[in-house]
């Protein structure tokens, strides 16, 4: 396109924004008009995409990290003749696919955007596998805001791009001056982003965003950069073309005032389509799954810690499977991913302490078709819960594993101790949640784990626990195993992970009392197995949950959602983690939490108790 051409789809893109939010009655069409000479110039010159072939792997990869700015992205997509018309006025209606910030219901759309500061992170992660799997020349596109880049997250990912010489990623900033209340931090600044961006080994190009030429020629020299990532730093003006809102306070995420008037401003309608130039010839060799070592095999009564369990299985199962990868932030060690990066280094992923870099590069590994494994501490993946929540709203199959969980690591202290872990992954949408007691549990649902849709989430534990079963036994998401039943059961007692085997030892100690009770190894967390627990209540009347876990949102919960259908509620008894740790030895620590074996044998006698009394 000749330069008179690219200003003509500038505009067109700034029309569409405009018709496409007044159709809505909401939206954040200034936001996209600042950035609609960006698109335009990357569209029409730089992407190489089919649309009609959105999987094929030789496409380049375009993420709208300030999501808010969707009706720019549905306006380019008109252009490129995906979205007709009446599609685009759809926009935010219910049951339309372009929706108020960018999901993968479109699928262009790799992963869902619009919690500001993820899609750089995101994209090192497309980057990562098109360099180091895929070994494809595609590149990795992002538009972002400029307030966005005050986000910790950009910084995580800057320095991991840097450190990684991600030269197929492209970061484009569109520095329009003004966030959603008043002036950005560095406003229209561009050498104090350049600055920093450039101390973490980017090649930066600072230009006039509105000049067609200078973005043409800024994304060529991105292209051409060999060895570092680039960054296109670019002045804009947010509500770019009409004079009653063009860098003007108060306009952001709002309708324009008169938009007929607005678009006669632009120039009016117009129906350019862009003929998008098309993906390198690319294939990506992945071999099929193949016959492989099996995770180790254990003796009952042994003593394997679940993680020692899980890092086996994890090398066995990548030795099966090359879609397989692993991602760690810097605790390999301690996670034992380090036996995966000793046996597969090209599939294995340090992301050092950067917590939502280690989850962004996992969702981006997903798009492009890997199924990663990101491990780290339990208690430090709270650090980037909006990344796991926005990748559950991309519908993307990761498997997180959190070790150290629980009180149970010991002398560390609360800093180190996972204790609101299965809160968090249990609330989120379409999680797994698995919480295996020994090494067979473990290696199993490890391979599992593989093929489950949505979020997963592995706990593990720090100390050796007896292995309980054998290497054949089945362990099925939503199920539940009954190690202690008989016909004179007067409590049941559901734990999971450790109390398990605090669990088994305190009925062995009741049933010399003449005390029998019922234990369930609940390993499957979410989802519960709900039938086990119904028959295990109305055969005692009372559940007893014991857990390694804040009582809030754990298996307490879990256990009580079983009887959320209106049925009779047994008695419920919850064990859990009320106290603040300090520092204690792991048996000192589950005694002073009241989760231990004396503890859960103290609560089932007083419940007995009171049975006679009434």
């Amino acid at each position: 396109m000749r330069n008179q051409d690219l200003q003509e789809l500038g505009q067109q893109l700034r029309v569409d924004s405009v018709l496409a939010a007044d159709a809505a009655g909401s939206g954040h069409p200034t936001s996209s008009m600042s950035a609609a000479d960006l698109a335009a110039v990357l569209l029409a010159h730089h992407l190489r995409y089919d649309f009609d072939h959105p999987d094929h792997p030789g496409n380049d990869r375009l993420i709208l990290s300030k999501g808010h700015a969707s009706p720019l992205l549905y306006a380019l997509y008109r252009a490129a003749g995906a979205v007709d018309d009446k599609e685009l006025l759809s926009f935010r209606s219910l049951g339309s696919r372009l929706e108020g910030h960018p999901t993968p219901r479109l699928p262009w759309v790799d992963v869902a955007t619009g919690s500001l500061g993820q899609g750089l992170p995101i994209g090192v992660g497309m980057a990562l596998a098109g360099q180091r799997l895929d070994r494809v020349p595609y590149r990795v596109w992002v538009l972002c805001g400029d307030s966005e880049m005050a986000e910790g997250s950009i910084w995580e990912a800057a320095e991991h791009a840097g450190y990684e010489h991600l030269d197929q990623l492209t970061l484009v900033v569109d520095v329009n001056r003004l966030g959603q209340h008043g002036p950005t931090r560095h406003e229209w600044d561009l050498d104090a982003y350049a600055r920093r961006l450039s101390a973490f080994g980017w090649h930066t190009v600072a230009i006039d965003g509105h000049d067609v030429a200078a973005i043409d020629a800024a994304l060529q020299e991105a292209a051409a950069t060999v060895g570092r990532p680039t960054a296109v730093i670019a002045r804009t003006h947010k509500g770019r073309g009409v004079k009653d809102v063009e860098d003007r306070e108060g306009m952001h995420g709002k309708p324009l005032p008169d938009a007929e008037h607005a678009v006669e401003e632009l120039g009016g309608p117009r129906s350019l389509r862009v003929d998008v130039a098309g993906p390198l010839d690319a294939r990506v060799p992945r071999a099929a799954a193949v016959d492989g070592p099996e995770p180790p095999e254990y003796r009952v009564g042994d003593r394997v810690a679940t993680r020692d369990a899980f890092g086996a299985a994890l090398a066995a199962l990548g030795s099966r499977r090359s879609d397989v990868v692993a991602l760690d932030g810097e605790v390999g060690d301690s996670t034992r991913t380090a036996a995966f990066a000793e046996a597969f280094p090209d599939r294995f992923f340090e992301c050092y302490i950067a917590e939502q870099q280690l989850v962004a590069a996992a969702v981006g590994m997903r798009a492009r078709g890997y199924v990663p494994f990101a491990s780290t501490f339990a208690a430090f993946l709270t650090r980037a819960h909006d990344f796991i929540r926005m990748a559950a709203a991309s519908e993307a199959s990761i498997q997180l594993v959190g070790s150290h969980a629980g009180v149970s690591i010991g002398q560390d202290g609360p800093s180190q101790m996972g204790l609101e872990d299965l809160a968090m992954m249990r609330a989120l949408y379409g999680s797994t949640v698995l919480y295996p007691c020994d090494a067979h549990q473990t290696a199993r649902l490890v391979t599992t784990m593989a093929d489950l849709p949505g979020i997963g989430y592995l706990r593990t534990t720090r100390g050796a626990t007896e292995v309980l079963y054998g290497p054949d036994e089945k362990f099925p998401v939503g199920g539940s195993k009954v190690l202690r039943s008989g016909e004179r059961d007067r409590v049941t007692v559901v734990a999971a992970g450790v109390t398990v085997h605090e669990a088994l030892r305190a009925a062995d100690r009741l049933a010399a009392e003449a005390i029998d009770i019922r234990v369930i190894d609940l390993y499957s967390v979410k989802p519960v197995d709900t039938a086990t627990l119904q028959e295990a209540a109305d055969a005692t009347g009372c559940l007893m949950t014991v857990e390694d876990h804040r009582p809030e949102g754990g298996i307490g919960d879990a256990v009580a959602s079983a009887f959320a259908d209106g049925r009779p509620v047994p008695r419920l008894i919850r064990l859990a983690v009320r106290n603040m740790p300090a520092s204690a030895t792991p048996d000192e620590q589950l005694h002073l939490a009241g989760i231990d074996a004396e503890a859960i044998a103290a609560a089932v006698r007083l419940l007995v108790e009171q049975a006679v009394v009434r």
